[in-house]
């Protein structure tokens, strides 16, 4: 439930209105705006009376929400969430370029991808230390010292960092990293979701391979409903019929997600079809439906990758994306 508060009402007035509101034992939300003052309500309010909140003479008026993700819905939050990783803004306007190699292999390797990328304009550097493959017999990231490998090329570029995170149990090693990621296969992992929730720290969630937006919006939910509103969603392709790309980009999800959620949305194009040539007109076509960011995955030497090399950028190549996807947005005027 929505109270919208009148225009002209005093502050000690509102606060009378919210203390009453806690004693029914509901979580409640304030959001000032420039017209409007909202209060939202989550939990049960069924045994509320309607009409007496409306008879209120500090009410507006009141607004059922239908929506299961009282956090995550527009309807509580008209205005966009903008999420703050180490001073670079993601949302409301801001455009973020994260770009980096599937896996950390090597000192020399990070920071040299580090370097490039960030010269190129990205603004954020990703890397996987703990890598979630689908064959046991696959590489699986090295662990902590990538998590430190990453923090070597944060000291070397200035670039903050956002990694993948599996389990609760590697929470302390990434006491540093600036942004944590949840996976798509994790993204139902509900006990890591409210762990990453009770932290004070920006996570960058993406979509299940088959989840719809609805179950996507309440995985955000439960990291929200912990305490942690600092949440970017992000397209990575979902599974379908097609069998020619790795995953199918869902373009829809940008403008849609905007409609339904304050949260900024960002994409994955190297995931979303597995194939570097790919990665190029999905970036501009992502840009041009409104993202507000995307993710590249750049590997100095793709044919020697330990994963995901078909998938990977050059960094001459990912330049020539920055440069485009630049190019688009100063053209859209956004």
């Amino acid at each position: 439930m929505i109270v919208t508060v009148k225009q002209n009402a005093r502050e000690e007035e509102i606060q009378s209105l919210i203390l009453w509101l806690e004693s029914f034992g509901l979580q409640v939300r304030t959001w000032i705006g420039e017209k409007y003052t909202l209060i939202g309500l989550i939990g049960d309010t069924s045994s509320l009376d309607g009409r007496l909140i409306e008879s209120m003479p500090v009410v507006e008026k009141i607004t059922r929400i239908q929506e299961p993700y009282k956090n995550a819905t527009r309807r509580l939050h008209p205005e966009d969430t903008v999420v703050d990783v180490s001073g670079v803004k993601i949302g409301g306007g801001h455009f973020a370029m994260i770009a980096g190699p599937c896996s950390v292999e090597s000192r020399e390797q990070i920071i040299d991808i580090a370097k490039q990328v960030k010269a190129s304009g990205a603004t954020i550097l990703r890397g996987g230390a703990f890598k979630p493959r689908s064959s046991p017999y696959s590489f699986q990231g090295m662990g902590a010292d990538g998590i430190e490998l990453l923090l070597e090329a944060k000291k070397e570029t200035g670039l903050p960092i956002v990694s993948e995170i599996m389990d609760i149990s590697q929470l302390p090693l990434f006491e540093d990293v600036d942004m944590l990621q949840i996976g798509a296969r994790n993204m139902q992992n509900f006990t890591l979701l409210k762990e990453v929730g009770k932290l004070d720290k920006p996570v960058l969630l993406k979509r299940g391979l088959s989840a719809t937006y609805e179950e996507w919006l309440m995985a955000a939910e439960y990291i929200m409903s912990e305490g942690n509103h600092q949440v970017v969603l992000c397209e990575r392709g979902i599974r379908t019929f097609e069998t020619k790309t790795r995953n199918t980009l869902d373009i829809t999800a940008i403008p849609m997600m905007h409609e339904l959620t304050h949260l900024p949305v960002i994409i994955d194009p190297s995931h979303a079809a597995g194939m570097s040539r790919m990665v190029h007109p999905l970036s501009l076509a992502a840009t041009g439906a409104g993202a507000d960011g995307l993710i590249i995955e750049v590997h100095n030497n793709p044919a020697k990758a330990l994963c995901d090399g078909p998938q990977a950028l050059t960094p001459d190549a990912f330049d020539e994306v920055t440069r485009d996807v630049t190019a688009l947005r100063n053209a859209l005027r956004r």
